[in-house]
């Protein structure tokens, strides 16, 4: 869909507190369709969903086949879609943008770690400056945080990475893995949407709640895609 990163935009824009655009993470094709058919207004691809569908260890599949993945994902819905591409693949950031039209993404997460380590981030924002340079406004991009991860978990350390991020030309930051509690820290010290994950237990958070303490947008990971395969285990269970 020709505008569908105008479309992407403006879910995050001027959202009220408790109206957090939610997310759902299709992991091939199928699932694609059955979310939006349910009426989500976007998608967002989870890298380990993605990774788990095709064969691959979390953070182990080639840059080709996620991007062949993200393809059919994309080919398969009506609403704009954002992919997870892990920390880039060590493409330069006009192959990476070239590569994510080419798929038919209008978004994607970036993250700010490599092989478990945190990268120097200013010197990620450079690469994420030249990634926005280069996607001249084609493709959504939100900064992932690694400091919860990664880190030392410090709400300091992450407010600092995501104004750097943002500054860089980022137009969301999604501190992955943040508590619960301090998201209404990271929400008073940073400028732009606020990305957070939510976690499908039955003691979690409700989407609704983590929007009321500062998330603009929810996404999962790859929890719907887990869910699925469990229940295919369960189902085949009950044939034997």
């Amino acid at each position: 869909m020709s505008d569908g990163v105008a479309v992407l935009r403006a879910l995050h824009l001027r959202r009220p507190p408790g109206e957090p655009l939610i997310l759902p993470g299709p992991w091939d094709a199928a699932s694609a369709r059955a979310l939006a058919e349910a009426g989500f207004e976007a998608l967002a691809t989870p890298s380990a969903g993605v990774a788990a569908a095709l064969g691959h260890a979390d953070g182990e599949t080639p840059a080709d086949e996620m991007f062949a993945a993200v393809a059919r994902i994309t080919r398969a819905v009506d609403v704009p879609v954002t992919a997870d591409i892990e920390d880039g693949y060590g493409l330069a950031p006009k192959e990476l943008v070239e590569r994510l039209l080419a798929a038919g993404a209008v978004g994607c997460n970036i993250e700010d770690s490599t092989g478990g380590a945190l990268k120097d981030p200013r010197e990620h924002a450079g690469y994420l400056a030249e990634f926005c340079a280069a996607a001249a406004g084609r493709i959504f991009l939100n900064a992932r945080v690694d400091t919860f991860v990664h880190g030392d978990g410090d709400p300091g350390r992450a407010v600092e990475r995501a104004a750097l991020y943002l500054a860089a030309g980022a137009e969301c930051v999604y501190p992955i893995m943040a508590p619960v509690a301090v998201l209404p820290l990271l929400r008073s010290g940073i400028e732009g949407p606020l990305n957070a994950l939510a976690l499908l237990t039955p003691d979690g958070p409700s989407p609704a709640a983590l929007g009321e303490l500062g998330a603009t947008r929810i996404t999962f990971g790859p929890q719907l895609q887990r869910r699925a395969t469990a229940a295919a285990a369960e189902l085949a269970a009950g044939l034997r």
